[in-house]
């Protein structure tokens, strides 16, 4: 950020009095510009022991296969953000959905928010952002070619809960050690 997105001047970064981490402040009007981690809010779409994917047609992972998911927008609950984006990108509509899973993946500022629900009348094609759709039992998961690890990661939860036939709500974190290799914890 280069400048005050409310009087146009220059901004400089550095710790405002009373705070602990740098801020962007605007070295005219003194405006503190506050940046937060982005929500993502998703759903997995369950019809006949199979869960609905999207081949992305958009980047980033152009090609590879997601639950829908998507950018939370103002002015709506994560539940409501999932409900749009499987809209939105698989043209599908879901019921009885419930809090599955949240996981914050602090290095790249981001927080999953996945709901389970049931795919209406099992119906979806793809939306804009898809190339195409598609149900898969677990074995038949293009598990290779998903498009993000915290989607896998979320799958594995998913499977392995309803294989013990009772489902959970989960909280956990996606981080990166020194050698860049993901460490996941779940509680």
């Amino acid at each position: 950020m280069n400048f005050c997105s409310h009087c146009g001047e220059q901004v400089k970064h550095k710790i405002p009095p009373g705070d602990n981490r740098p801020r962007y402040i605007c070295t005219s009007c003194n405006l503190i510009h506050y940046q937060n981690p982005r929500i993502i809010a998703g759903c997995i779409a369950e019809y006949e022991n199979k869960i609905l994917l999207c081949k992305r047609a958009i980047e980033p992972r152009h090609g590879l296969w997601t639950l829908p998911a998507g950018f939370m927008e103002n002015q709506e609950t994560t539940q409501e953000a999932a409900k749009r984006e499987t809209l939105e990108e698989a043209t599908a509509s879901i019921d009885n959905s419930q809090l599955f899973c949240t996981i914050s993946i602090p290095h790249i500022s981001q927080v999953y928010v996945m709901y389970r629900g049931d795919l209406i009348d099992g119906f979806a094609k793809p939306g804009i952002e898809s190339l195409e759709t598609d149900l898969f039992s677990e074995k038949d998961v293009p598990w290779n070619d998903l498009a993000f690890p915290v989607i896998r990661e979320s799958l594995q939860l998913y499977f392995s809960d309803k294989n013990n036939g009772q489902f959970q709500v989960y909280n956990g974190e996606m981080r990166h050690d020194e050698k860049h290799n993901i460490i996941t914890q779940i509680y």
